[in-house]
């Protein structure tokens, strides 16, 4: 089978085409197709195009309702509200990013809640906005559940991610982006792999008896894995009172599956917390940041959280710069070693 390279505007189009299509508004689907572009850039194939086909499914079988429009409130001075309508996740968030980071900006800290939602898809897309925008961003989001507490057999909470994306200092440390999910793998990962009818590391997951497995169909109908045992899931329990609890969002024991087409919406949510790194002393905020990381990248071997992701991204711009200017090296591009 010939393999085809596109472009990341390819990407976009194809993505946003295929979502109108299946009945996402267009609004939405552009929405949706920057977080896949996204993905696509920085090497997260399991959140790219591959996701599309899922995305799509779901807005035909009202899993999802793909022209649903975001309401948002203020409640506080520093806290923002987005009923996403049993829609699309992004248009949601999208829709309170801007009077988050302004607020945030004001009061030095700033609070969104989101409710009735979707699959975020890469959650450090979203905080990592927040960074460029030069505050300190916190990311939390909610899934069907899918871990068992410690010691249990039935599953409680999802593998519930969090992402913290931390702005760059000038002339000092770069932008820093830990997305990770409490469980030892991304349930996307698994969901990848079944699809693909390829088996999975020991580990990863347990099956409908609380046995290891290396098959990841049996893996979907058992339980992932908690990372760090105990510890990962007091992790996803945080993620779910900031997520869930806190925005009046379904919480993972009532949510219907991200995967196939059982069940109504989801409602899951999502919360994010913006901080103005300068709300104490910016100064001694970036000095510190660039002695952490700056402790981190000095050791062979060693890389800072979200460098892989950014080398990924700068490879993807030298590509499609070179296929517009054939042998010259744009300059000032970031490449990012790992």
């Amino acid at each position: 089978m010939e393999t085809v390279t596109l472009t990341l505007d390819a990407i976009e189009t194809l993505a946003r085409t295929a979502l109108e299509r299946a009945g996402t508004s267009s609004a939405n689907a552009a929405s949706l197709a920057a977080g896949v572009v996204d993905a696509e850039r920085e090497g997260i194939a399991s959140h790219g195009l591959a996701y599309v086909p899922t995305y799509c499914e779901h807005v035909r079988c009202g899993k999802v309702d793909g022209g649903a429009a975001p309401m948002l409130a203020l409640p506080r001075p520093g806290a923002v509200f987005v009923d996403a309508a049993t829609g699309f996740a992004h248009p949601a968030i999208d829709a309170g990013l801007d009077p988050l980071m302004a607020a945030a900006r004001i009061n030095g800290v700033a609070v969104m809640g989101i409710t009735n939602s979707y699959n975020c898809g890469v959650l450090g897309f979203h905080t990592k906005r927040i960074a460029q925008g030069g505050l300190i961003g916190l990311g939390f989001t909610n899934a069907p559940a899918s871990i068992a507490p410690a010691g249990g057999t039935q599953a409680v909470v999802g593998t519930n991610p969090f992402s913290l994306a931390v702005p760059a200092a000038e002339g000092g440390a770069p932008v820093m982006v830990i997305d990770q999910s409490a469980s030892v793998i991304a349930k996307s990962e698994v969901m990848k792999r079944a699809r693909e009818g390829e088996p999975i590391p020991e580990g990863w997951v347990l099956d409908a008896e609380g046995r290891p497995t290396t098959d990841a169909e049996a893996g979907l109908k058992g339980t992932m894995v908690p990372s760090g045992g105990y510890k990962g899931f007091g992790a996803a329990l945080l993620v779910e009172v900031m997520a869930a609890a806190l925005s009046g969002a379904t919480l993972g024991l009532d949510a219907s599956p991200f995967s196939g087409t059982a069940g109504g919406p989801p409602k899951t949510g999502q919360a994010f917390i913006a901080i103005d790194p300068g709300t104490f002393d910016g100064a001694v905020f970036a000095e510190r940041m660039t002695r952490l990381t700056g402790a981190i990248t000095a050791q062979e071997g060693a890389q800072l959280h979200g460098a892989k992701r950014a080398a990924a991204a700068a490879a993807a711009a030298l590509r499609e710069h070179l296929e517009d200017h054939p042998g010259e090296v744009p300059a000032g591009l970031d490449v990012v070693r790992v």
